[in-house]
């Protein structure tokens, strides 16, 4: 696939290609009903397995990137690590419960009902619990950061994700006074993160000892790149299918949705980015230390969204349009960071 400024021409253009797949599952929702209806049969405690399927084949090539190897090295500079840390995991969530909710429910108590309220919420909270992995490595290039100390970061937020994102999550749900079965929440951590980080982790193993590191990489990974693109775009399509009536009677949703998980992400990398400035880290450490928590793992909210809520909840809409808002706010990101290097890398 062509690269852009070290961004692929699928990602930099991800929005647009949203948009496409939102007025074909819509197309497809509106006449050719029967579609949707045929795949909703093909659940398995209460999982869709057809979108099970298409979040692999996204899940699973990112999960090749990681060497996990690399937590060997989490002594080096900790001091960005640590704050990856506390923001990912203590003042990410709850900033997005608490920006979520006053928008949701007070800001647009005129607009949308106490139930739509709460299924966005939900969707919000699944997106605030998940910091990014794979795309950390594109704005982490962009950035001219370390790619090393990068990796560090990615690799050791999987491995907390694995503990963290079930409490996290239930707790703030909870709060919310929004009922997830537990057992669906459990089975969908061991579907998109625990099946797919075992099989990268053997299948990198594997392919390290017999054909080298640098196939990985170079050969095998990027193969993929395709797959993962259809299957991201199928799966959006599946969900704007489900989704269509929904966004062509309120169609402004889209909109009030994207507000507050706009401002969240320019929240968190605005704070993230200030306690590297004060901590004195270089520029090459923290700006991917406040991509990573500015960014989520999209595909692993849309999964679990879809396992708790199905195809058709105001929470899996809700992650898909963090996917839609994603890569145009963290490119400008991206740029801000850039215009702001000698800030950072001046002498103390």
């Amino acid at each position: 696939m062509k690269k852009t400024n070290g961004i692929g021409f699928f990602e930099k253009n991800l929005t647009f290609w949203v948009l496409i797949c939102m007025v074909i599952g819509i197309f497809i929702g509106k006449y050719f009903p029967s579609i949707p209806e045929w795949l909703g049969k093909f659940e398995f405690y209460n999982v869709s397995i057809p979108t099970t399927i298409l979040l692999w084949i996204m899940i699973y090539p990112m999960m090749l990137k990681i060497d996990f190897k690399s937590i060997k090295d989490i002594g080096k500079n900790p001091k960005g690590l640590f704050i990856t840390w506390f923001v990912n995991w203590i003042i990410k969530p709850l900033s997005m419960y608490l920006i979520s909710s006053l928008f949701f429910f007070i800001i647009y108590k005129g607009f949308i009902n106490k139930e739509l309220a709460s299924e966005y919420l939900a969707g919000a909270v699944l997106l605030g619990a998940a910091p990014c992995t794979a795309m950390v490595f594109v704005w982490s290039k962009l950035t001219r950061g370390d790619s090393a100390y990068t990796l560090v970061q990615v690799a050791s937020n999987d491995l907390i994700i694995l503990i963290a994102y079930i409490p996290i999550v239930s707790f703030l749900l909870k709060v919310g006074n929004i009922n997830i079965p537990w057992g669906t929440l459990l089975l969908s951590i061991v579907l998109f993160i625990v099946v797919p980080l075992v099989l990268s982790m053997v299948t990198r193993s594997i392919i390290i000892k017999n054909k080298g590191e640098d196939y990985l990489n170079k050969t095998f990974i990027p193969a993929f790149d395709k797959y993962t693109m259809m299957g991201l775009l199928l799966t959006l399509i599946i969900i704007f299918s489900f989704q269509g009536q929904k966004i062509l009677d309120q169609p402004v949703n889209i909109i009030l949705i994207a507000i507050p998980l706009i401002i969240q992400t320019l929240f968190i990398f605005a704070i993230t980015f200030f306690m590297a400035y004060l901590a004195k880290l270089p520029f090459s450490i923290a700006a991917p230390c406040s991509m990573i928590g500015a960014s989520n793992f999209f595909e692993l909210s849309v999964a679990v969204s879809i396992s708790l809520f199905g195809l058709l909840s105001g929470a899996t809409l809700t992650t898909v349009v963090g996917v839609l808002v994603e890569v145009p706010v963290m490119l400008a990101l991206v740029k801000f960071a850039n215009s702001m290097e000698n800030k950072f890398n001046r002498k103390w």
